[in-house]
């Protein structure tokens, strides 16, 4: 497609973009990037958790996040986000799987664990909320299937938002300088319930070689920041411009559903001569099966196996993901199983 027109203002376009990554390049700075709506998908996600506010608001930034950066993801291919630290919220955990076929969705779903008394005394604000996790790490899987062998980083959970330390990832570990902006809500249409909605843009600066390492970058622990990364290259000016602008999104803009990924691309972008593709879809999605749980209770002793087993006889295994509950025999579990 060419570079993006101002789209036709009708009602008819109010909502699209819904639950889908719509990427772009800019191709007056030499820049790519994705801007993410994710709604109806959010709010199924954190309904069946009902997470209190500030779980909430943490886990929908990784879901956006995820969503952002699993897009360019093969078919078939997995990217998963986890958020571990020594905090209140312990873990937060993200699975973006990528279409088996052009032309479907990809499926993305999450979970938080965390102490519910700790949390419950929280008395900050939504973007204090990353305090909750307190010292940790962040790390991004990518797993291209069988046979092949997952590439992870990690980076550490610095910044003050999970968005910026997988920024503080991509300058240190890649050399590329990243930037998120994201936002989550509660947000209610007329004759509708309150829902979830979320939306978020990322912009990332194609390589630009030649630049020298900063002595002392300027991120917090030393780490590299984007900005450190912008200026060994030749197009830093480039960079601020298309930072600054970025900046200039309202909430109501991002999470929608009345401003459409494309119009909001044209209004904070259009000098940057943005040109768009094809949009993917996505929606919840969950891989647990009772042969899964089976395969994964196999590594365990009859010894063990018996400690799993309820009053009732049986050995029972929830997915935290999606709340499914299985339920087994516990002489069909381990490596010492009956054989049928």
């Amino acid at each position: 497609m060419g570079a993006a027109a101002p789209p036709p203002s009708t009602g008819a376009s109010a909502g699209m973009g819904d639950d889908s990554v719509l990427p772009f390049q800019f191709d007056r700075s030499a820049m790519r990037g994705r801007v993410a709506r994710v709604d109806a998908t959010l709010d199924h996600i954190l309904r069946r958790h009902r997470y209190p506010p500030p779980v909430a608001g943490l886990v929908a930034e990784a879901v956006v996040l995820s969503a952002l950066i699993g897009q360019t993801m093969k078919l078939r291919w997995k990217f998963s986000l986890q958020v571990r630290g020594d905090g209140p919220v312990r873990l937060i955990a993200t699975d973006y799987y990528a279409p088996a076929e052009e032309g479907q969705d990809a499926r993305l779903r999450a979970y938080a664990s965390f102490d519910a008394g700790d949390v419950a005394s929280f008395r900050g604000s939504q973007a204090e909320a990353v305090g909750l996790l307190g010292e940790g790490v962040v790390g991004l899987t990518i797993d291209q299937g069988p046979g092949m062998t997952p590439y992870q980083g990690i980076t550490p959970l610095a910044g003050g938002s999970l968005s910026a330390a997988v920024e503080t990832y991509y300058a240190q570990s890649e050399q590329l300088a990243t930037r998120f902006h994201i936002e989550a809500a509660m947000a209610q249409e007329a004759g509708k319930d309150p829902a979830w909605r979320a939306g978020g843009i990322m912009i990332q600066q194609l390589p630009d070689h030649g630049g020298v390492v900063p002595d002392a970058p300027s991120g917090d622990e030393g780490l590299m920041t984007a900005d450190d990364v912008a200026a060994m290259g030749s197009r830093a000016e480039d960079w601020s411009r298309a930072s600054i602008l970025m900046r200039s999104v309202e909430t109501y803009e991002l999470i929608g559903p009345h401003v459409t990924p494309d119009r909001l691309l044209y209004r904070l972008f259009h000098e940057e001569a943005p040109r768009v593709y094809p949009a993917q879809g996505v929606a919840f999605g969950c891989t647990c099966s009772a042969e899964r749980v089976r395969q994964a209770l196999s590594i365990y002793s009859a010894r063990d196996i018996a400690t799993m087993t309820t009053a009732e006889g049986q050995v029972t295994a929830d997915c935290q993901f999606c709340g499914a509950r299985y339920t087994f025999a516990p002489e069909t579990l381990g490596f010492e199983a009956e054989k049928p």
